[in-house]
């Protein structure tokens, strides 16, 4: 009757190992490191550089615990606090301006582990340390960068209808542009009011010049600056994500406001230096007329660059004179992925434009056949040359290739900085916190404790009051909470105090499910039922308000994910694996601890309970 075939204690026990296995890890705690990464994304992480870690760490008379390399660093575990500033600031002495050496915390658990994919739970700013930025978006430049943008389309939309003007340029957020006479300004109206409803255009007079000014209209600034918000928000994420910061938090607080909490990097300069971390692309026209003079070309080197020209250099160190004028940004990248070049078959990023773009280039393109065309990559406020091809022929479709890439990974590199994209407007810290380890420490002692002292309370009341069976549910509350964090741990989630008050509030509330299945079983032996028909039946009937009433606390777990945020829906995960883990411990674990113990026995006589 109360006995379970061979294959369910089976699977039961291959759960148990697993949860144990995968809850292991975060027992080992973490170990002071630090890491090297290239200041420039676009370059390879070798064996070089590892090897260079290594050389400066025993020159300082510093032995590490271990050196490891991945394609975004080399990480150098040590042995304490103070000889992980020791060695941040010799490395950094040692590599140069070229490479940031930042602070940082690994996993401590053994290699074995981590190579069956154990690996411990990330850990919130709360529990593990790290740093919390508010950032002010700059709205009103959100609004002369749009006024940018403008003032290319307009001089190309005049130029198209040949329209004539005196002078077009920005002032702030709003477009100038000077004519000769009203009859010019009459028609550049009508073309830019046909091509730019967004716009609203008021007319002026300055002695003999007739002025029309363009500014945005009040419900397209804010659809920019919103915009703007937006981009910004998805420009931080992808960098942060991208440069492996363990579970950052990035979101928008208010109309104009960003939240960035990053756990785990204790350096706060280190910390900005990420959120600056952001590529764009330019595309210019090289000055030809400079270029085919070698006396120009010499004398911007020596430091004397032309006017309307700016020198910058391709990646083989030979010197570019670029005209001052920008064709397009890369705000009007669509997408970039990498690639190969159909001719050469070489490593290329392949460039999308959205419609304005796309016929801005075209224009460009069209008017330039023969000419070089510069293709620049801006990272961390330096300048590089990607590529200056010759324009063959006008180039349509909003598609753009970008050949010179030196390997498949540089492609994907440089395609991934791209979508990345620029801030949209500039950005501001206007809050700074850090929340150093030892008071995240602090507070998963705090929370480690309070569960603890939870466990033992529970344990010592079902322990008196239901005996033996108190006893084996409370080594079913012990799988469960085993079984809640394996299941944390394989979802790499990230636990916060919130998330220590889910697994506090979880334990209460499974014992629950134990309570209902030892007060039946003694119903069942008060209404003279035999100990092992009232073991049957208890675990029997009991599953059904077991089920109902975990249901109901499962709907306000989701509600809670649903509409929460942050904190909340943290909370609200491990409130509803919680919910699912007991479940199974309950009703199934501790019933296989049942049947082992009374199961077997031909005459049972007498249960403890």
């Amino acid at each position: 009757m109360n006995r379970y075939p061979l294959w369910k204690y089976i699977l039961i026990g291959i759960t148990l190992v697993v949860s144990f296995l995968y809850t292991l890890p975060n027992f080992f705690g973490e170990v002071p490191a630090v890491q090297v990464t290239p200041v420039r994304t676009t370059e390879k992480v070798t064996a070089d550089l590892m090897q260079r870690v290594e050389s400066a760490l025993k020159t300082a008379q510093i032995a590490p615990k271990g050196v490891s390399m991945d394609p975004r660093g080399v990480k150098a575990r040590l042995a304490d606090a103070d000889t992980q500033i020791k060695a941040k600031d010799a490395l950094q002495a040692a590599l140069g301006p070229g490479y940031t050496v930042a602070l940082n915390l690994l996993p401590a658990s053994p290699e074995w582990l981590s190579s069956i994919g154990a690996l411990p739970m990330y850990l919130g700013l709360d529990l593990r340390g790290g740093v919390h930025f508010l950032l002010q978006v700059d709205m009103p430049k959100a609004l002369e960068k749009a006024a940018e943008r403008y003032q290319g389309d307009l001089r190309t939309v005049l130029r198209e209808k040949k329209v004539r003007y005196g002078g077009l340029n920005r002032e702030g957020d709003k477009v100038v542009i000077k004519f000769r006479d009203a009859a010019q300004r009459d028609e550049a109206r009508k073309a830019i009011e046909a091509a730019y409803a967004e716009l609203t255009l008021e007319d002026s007079q300055s002695g003999a010049e007739f002025i029309l000014s363009a500014t945005l209209k009040k419900q397209a600034q804010v659809k920019t600056q919103e915009s703007a918000l937006q981009q910004n928000l998805l420009t931080l994420r992808n960098r942060v994500n991208e440069l492996g910061v363990a579970e950052p938090v990035i979101q928008q607080q208010g109309a104009d406001r960003v939240v960035v909490q990053l756990p785990g990097v204790q350096d706060t300069a280190k910390a900005k230096e990420i959120l600056g971390r952001t590529a764009t692309l330019e595309i210019r026209m090289v000055d030809e007329e400079r270029m085919t003079n070698p006396s120009d070309v010499q004398a911007a080197v020596s430091g004397q660059v032309p006017f309307g020209a700016e020198l910058y250099y391709e990646r083989d160190g030979r010197p570019v004179l670029v005209k001052k004028n920008v064709v397009l940004t890369g705000e009007y990248i669509t997408d970039a992925q990498p690639g190969f070049d159909n001719q050469s078959n070489q490593a290329a990023v392949h460039v999308n434009l959205d419609g304005r773009g796309a016929r801005i280039f075209k224009n460009v393109t069209r008017e330039n056949v023969g000419k070089r065309m510069a293709i620049l990559l801006i990272e961390k406020g330096k300048t590089e040359v990607v590529t200056a091809p010759v324009i063959r022929e006008e180039i349509g479709g909003g598609r753009v290739q970008i050949t010179g890439m030196d390997s498949p990974q540089e492609a994907s590199d440089v395609s991934l900085l791209l979508r990345a994209g620029a801030l949209a407007a500039p950005m501001e810290i206007i809050e700074e916190r850090t929340v150093g380890p030892s008071l995240g420490a602090e507070n998963i002692q705090t929370g480690v404790n309070s569960t603890l002292i939870g466990f033992a309370l529970i344990t010592v009341f079902m322990v008196i009051y239901y005996q033996l069976f108190g006893l084996i549910s409370v080594l079913a509350l012990a799988v469960n909470m085993f079984l809640l964090m394996a299941l944390l741990s394989m979802m790499q989630a990230t636990l916060t105090l919130p998330g220590i008050a889910g697994i506090a509030l979880t334990l209460g509330m499974a014992i629950d499910a134990n309570v209902i299945i030892a007060e039946r079983i003694r119903e069942e032996i008060r209404n003279g039922n035999s100990p092992q028909a009232a073991i049957f039946a208890g675990y029997d009937r009991a599953w059904d308000t077991i089920l109902d009433s975990n249901i109901t606390t499962l709907i306000a777990g989701v509600a809670l994910f649903w509409l929460g945020s942050g904190p909340v829906r943290g909370f609200a995960v491990v409130l509803c694996l919680g919910i699912l883990t007991s479940m199974f411990s309950a009703v199934t674990v501790s019933r296989a601890m049942s049947n082992l113990t009374y199961g077997r026995a031909k005459r049972l006589t007498k249960v403890s309970i």
